[in-house]
């Protein structure tokens, strides 16, 4: 009989087990709705590293690293790398790893990935600096890398890992609109791309193959309303769960109302005014009469180092900001590495601003528009009517203020159509090494450098200081050589560095999301409520 009772006690174990399990299932959310500040320009994962597509794109795709909400490197697609030599890597990827269609994740994969970062075409902010190094990957085996770089990369997995992984049986001769149409929008993500409705929505439904912890919904979908108030208005409604973007005058009400929770993270993205100081004619600066210059004064350090003393930065990060930001001097905020006490935000100052105007040979000023988006975040063209209330005040003439959508905007700051624009750049690393290659070196596609350089600003130290950082294994000495690169972009005003912003979400009780200094707001980070 006691075979009997060990049968029938393990057909009751199976039984509970499946009970168990049919629960947790049911148990499962059927759906997520998110208000979302800022719609992607593209699904293509690999078409723009802007903020507001990575959002999208890490629902459905991986990387081969991934970062925590303190930006901390994690493993991914990778779960082990060493180095063999200076400039040889081995990477080993994850076993079992299959895509949304069913085929399995391999080298071959990356190899293709790593190869596309460079050549999307049209690319408002391309991926080429993350891969700028790379002089020859080998396939050790389907799960093994080897990777040869051109000079020691200390920091290539911080590079590399910015690449997201695409099938290279879905993806190789495809289009980035055939990721729009979901043709080739197969990735490893815990989420399967559903339907994009450029304008409305994104819609996404559990990934039931994915590697990692199951996913707590079954359908996502994302809703994108760049105004403020509809987007707190559709949470308050319940028409969504959770919103991104909470623009900081709101957060003691929603802090305070019932049902309702507040979320909040210091955010490493610097938000600056870029200043093409570029070209000999700038199409968006005239004289004190409104007529076209023949000459740019933005080519004048003294012109930018003026419009910098003309912004106040405090009263810009209390008030029209409720505190939810901290002046900036520099591309990265303290405890980053690369930050350096010697560059403070620098002060107000209209009188030496006027100064330096009339040494520059503009003692009457000139004319500027302002540029900026009206849906990247929190009160961005607010700033843009602040920062010209401020140069007015200081002697400049101002022709204009114009905001538009991020998705545009961004594609016409890359190609040179402003003068005067606002801008921002997440820092995704541990250091300032990606901000200052992207957006202060000189713009160079080919070696992959100034990506995110809209302005075309040229430093010779900058760029050797940067080239000499990027082989250095000694994080102390690395470090040292980020802060004298950023030093001599700051005190050139190769930008304007304005703020690092505090981020807020917010969601109705049952969904919550792990605030980061990334400020993403996709299935990584969000789950249910426990």
């Amino acid at each position: 009989m006691k075979p009997t009772f060990t049968l029938v006690r393990s057909a009751l174990y199976a039984a509970l087990t499946l009970a168990l399990l049919a629960s947790t299932v049911s148990s499962a959310r059927p759906l997520l709705t998110i208000g979302h500040s800022s719609e992607p320009s593209s699904m293509d994962p690999l078409f723009s590293r802007t903020g507001n597509n990575q959002a999208a794109a890490e629902n459905i795709f991986e990387r081969l690293v991934s970062s925590d909400e303190n930006m901390q490197l994690r493993p991914g697609l990778a779960f082990s790398w060493r180095v063999l030599e200076p400039t040889l890597w081995e990477i080993r990827l994850r076993p079992g790893v299959q895509f949304h269609d069913g085929s399995p994740f391999t080298a071959d994969d990356v190899v293709f990935s790593l190869d596309r970062a460079s050549k999307v075409p049209n690319s408002p902010a391309p991926f080429t600096g993350a891969v700028r190094t790379i002089a020859h990957i080998q396939v050790v085996d389907p799960l093994t890398l080897r990777i040869r770089t051109k000079e020691p990369t200390p920091d290539l997995m911080e590079q590399i890992g910015l690449v997201y992984i695409v099938s290279r049986h879905a993806a190789q001769g495809k289009r980035s609109e055939d990721f729009n149409s979901g043709a080739a929008t197969v990735g490893t993500g815990p989420y399967r791309f559903k339907r994009w409705q450029p304008g409305d929505s994104l819609e996404l439904e559990r990934n039931e193959r994915y590697w990692g912890a199951r996913p707590d919904f079954e359908r996502v979908v994302i809703r994108y309303i760049s105004n403020d108030a509809a987007r707190i208005s559709a949470l308050l409604s319940g028409s969504v769960d959770l919103i991104d973007s909470v623009p900081p005058t709101d957060t003691k009400n929603l802090k305070n109302k019932r049902g309702f929770t507040l979320f909040s993270s210091p955010s490493a993205r610097l938000i600056y005014l870029a200043l093409d100081s570029a070209r000999d004619v700038t199409p968006f600066v005239t004289d004190t009469e409104g007529k076209p210059m023949q000459v740019n004064p933005l080519k004048d350090v003294r012109v930018r180092q003026a419009i910098s003393k003309m912004f106040m930065r405090e009263p810009i990060t209390t008030r029209l900001l409720s505190g939810a930001g901290v002046p900036a001097g520099q591309m990265v905020p303290e405890g980053l590495g690369g930050y350096t006490p010697t560059l403070p935000a620098p002060a107000y100052d209209p009188a030496g601003a006027r100064a330096l105007l009339a040494e520059a040979g503009y003692p009457r000023g000139f004319g500027l528009t302002i540029h900026s988006s009206n849906d990247r975040f929190a009160s961005d063209s607010d700033l843009a009517q602040a920062l010209a209330q401020m140069m007015a005040r200081a002697g400049l003439r101002i022709n204009g203020v114009v905001t538009q959508p991020y998705n545009v905007y961004a594609g016409a700051s890359g190609k040179q159509q402003y003068s005067a624009f606002i801008f921002s750049y997440g820092n995704t690393t541990g250091d300032s090494t990606n901000g200052l290659t992207n957006v202060l070196a000189t713009y160079d596609k080919a070696a992959g450098t100034g990506a995110f350089n809209r302005a075309r600003y040229s430093n010779p130290e900058l760029d050797r200081l940067l080239a000499h950082a990027a082989v250095e294994f000694d994080p102390e000495l690395r470090n040292a050589l980020l802060r004298q690169a950023a030093e001599a972009g700051f005190n050139d005003a190769g930008i304007v560095p304005l703020y690092f912003p505090v981020v807020f979400w917010a969601a109705r009780d049952g969904t919550t999301i792990r605030a980061n200094k990334l400020e993403r707001t996709s299935m990584l980070y969000i789950q249910e409520a426990k």
